[in-house]
């Protein structure tokens, strides 16, 4: 009878023993030092208040006129890209007829990829995306980056969409209407460009698949 309480009491004092150690296994561990959270991209620098650009393309050229106070954030990304040359070899890879021409993946995959991370915030909507207004395409709420589209009629339901017009098309619309769209709609809707082939091949993908696409050559400011 002595030997099974000197058990029990064993037992109870190995029990009291374990407790801190479960409780300790527990306790959430300290603060960590790690990398630190990455920064929004800087700000653009402000565009002009009013600006022109000419863009040459394989139908012949047309201008947009862009006006600031339309969508500042818009306005100011676009002037960036216009004076940094990047409008070269651009594909009007998606062009529905009555719709709109969509244009500014780059033919580079590393630039596309680039660009992916420098996606700018929203403008608010102040004008309506009617027949040869200039707006970026979006995949979402803030994802605006190199994507472009020109509205070929009245498309006054992508208003409340969050299609924010920062441009219109002042001289040249004809030619906007030429550009090739016998392609269609892009896949899974359709058997046109696939947008993700093109951000990860780029114009090796086009030139293979989709030949007849038009392209910009050129876009320089107007003085």
């Amino acid at each position: 009878m002595n030997h099974r309480k000197h058990a029990s009491a064993l037992l109870a004092l190995l029990a009291l023993q374990l407790i801190p150690v479960a409780c300790k296994d527990k306790t959430p561990p300290p603060p960590e030092a790690g990398v630190p959270t990455p920064l929004p991209p800087p700000p653009e620098a402000a565009s002009p208040e009013s600006f022109r650009v000419k863009f040459e393309t394989t139908k012949g050229d047309f201008t947009v006129e862009v006006t600031r106070a339309w969508a500042p954030k818009g306005a100011d990304r676009f002037y960036r890209l216009v004076t940094e040359g990047y409008f070269k070899d651009i594909r009007f890879f998606r062009v529905l007829p009555g719709f709109m021409a969509q244009f500014g993946l780059s033919g580079d995959p590393a630039l596309n990829a680039k660009m992916d991370t420098l996606r700018i915030p929203d403008d608010p909507v102040t004008q309506s995306n009617k027949r040869g207004m200039l707006t970026f395409a979006t995949a979402g709420p803030n994802t605006r980056s190199n994507q472009f589209f020109i509205n070929y009629g009245d498309n006054a339901s992508l208003d409340t969409q969050g299609f924010s017009p920062f441009g219109r098309v002042v001289d040249g619309m004809k030619v906007v209407d030429t550009m090739y769209g016998v392609y269609g709609e892009g896949v899974p809707n359709g058997a046109g460009p696939s947008q993700d082939s093109i951000a990860t091949k780029g114009n090796e993908y086009l030139q293979r698949a989709f030949p007849k696409l038009d392209y910009i050559k050129s876009a320089t400011l107007v003085k």
